[in-house]
Order: C-alpha cells, then sequence, then structure tokens
C-alpha cells in the first residue's frame, strides 16, 4: 500500500528546476526525508571524473573500469556500497549522479520506477503530490504525462535503437520535450511523425547552451 501524500512541491517550479539539472546548470533539492529508496533499489553510480571526492573515498574493489566510465554496481542486495543504517557513508561527497536523482520525475511522468526490485522507490513515487500554482502549470504536467504516455505506448514507433525504453529515459524524455504535447492536436498526427518530432527536440535540448 502507498504511503500518504508527500508534498512534492509546485509542479512549475519544479519542472523549470528539473530541465535546468538535466542541462547541467544546478540540482533540484529532494525533499526525501527518511527515504533511501535510491540507495537501495539495486541502482548502479556512475562516478565521473570530476567526482574527486567521491573517487578518494570509494574503494577500488566497488567500482568497475570500462575504458573512460567507471561505474559503482550495487551489491548483490540491491545496496549501494556505500550505504549505512544512518545513510550514506559518503554523503558529503556523493557522486553527482545521486546529486541528480529525483524520483519525483517519475511522479511527474506518471509512472513507476520501474519492477519490484524499485518497490522502495515506487512506493514514494506514487506518495508525491504536486500542487499547481496556475492552470499553465496544470497544463505542464498534462503535457509531460502525454507524452510518458505516448512513447510507452508508440515506442514502436521511433526509429530502430532510438525508443526511450526505461522507466528513466522515458520520464527524462518527457520532461525534455513536454511542450510538443502542449499543442491540442499533436496527438492527431502519426505515431512516427510524433516520436522523430520528440527526438529532435530532445536532441535540441541537449545541445542547447
Amino acid at each position: 500500500m502507498a504511503e500518504a501524500g508527500i508534498d512534492a512541491g509546485e509542479f512549475g517550479a519544479w519542472l523549470t528546476a528539473m530541465r535546468a539539472a538535466l542541462r547541467g546548470e544546478s540540482g533540484t533539492q529532494v525533499p526525501c526525508g527518511d527515504c533511501r529508496g535510491c540507495c537501495i533499489s539495486g541502482y548502479s553510480v556512475k562516478v565521473r571524473p570530476e567526482d574527486l571526492g567521491a573517487r578518494a573515498r570509494i574503494p577500488d574493489h566497488h567500482l568497475l573500469f570500462r575504458g573512460g566510465t567507471v561505474i559503482m554496481p550495487a551489491l548483490p542486495d540491491g545496496r549501494c556500497p556505500m550505504a549505512i543504517p544512518a545513510g550514506c557513508s559518503i554523503y558529503a561527497h556523493r557522486p553527482q549522479t545521486c546529486l541528480d536523482y529525483d524520483c519525483r520525475v517519475f511522479a511527474a511522468a506518471g509512472i513507476d520506477a520501474g519492477d519490484a526490485g524499485k518497490g522502495v522507490i515506487n512506493s514514494r513515487v506514487r506518495a508525491w503530490r504536486f500542487s499547481h500554482a496556475d492552470a499553465d502549470a496544470l497544463r505542464q504536467h498534462e503535457a509531460v504525462r502525454a507524452a510518458a504516455a505516448f512513447m510507452r505506448e508508440h515506442h514502436q514507433a521511433f526509429a530502430e535503437g532510438c525508443a526511450p525504453l526505461n522507466p528513466m529515459s522515458v520520464a527524462v524524455f518527457a520532461v525534455k520535450i513536454y511542450a510538443l504535447f502542449l499543442q491540442r492536436d499533436v496527438q492527431a498526427k502519426p505515431p512516427r511523425i510524433i516520436a522523430a518530432a520528440i527526438l529532435e527536440l530532445a536532441r535540441e535540448f541537449d545541445e542547447r547552451e
């Protein structure tokens, strides 16, 4: 059973902050409370070259080195190797991946974070409740959800290898390209046309300085 509703903040403000975070301009402040779902749900954490504090504190035996990419896999039970009963043993120096993670993105998109292995996060996602300062914020939220629903229902309409398939990809794409679904007639277009527009808008978002 999902826990009682938890204030996720005002949607319009959150959306602006989340889009900025996706561009690397700033991070979002997640009101986690005592939730540690992302620390125990089997996520692998990318450790970037600029994560000097984290890299100095994570033992090499907890890292995988793949070319120029460094990954800290979860332990077999799903816990992050740096997780301790009180929280995170390197919290002040945690990787940027952890700083960027905001499970409210799934709530915004109206989807779960994953299967049963993400049960703690899914419970939190279902409990988040956004407020809407005005009708524009409500329309933005509806557009994000419509974008996510389209991608999940029409993944076959995307060019081969380009469809956002996992929940994080779907939710992030929806935040990036939601404006497309503010257009009243967009879903009257053929799915392949909409899919191509999604990929183009996502590319433009990622390239925008």
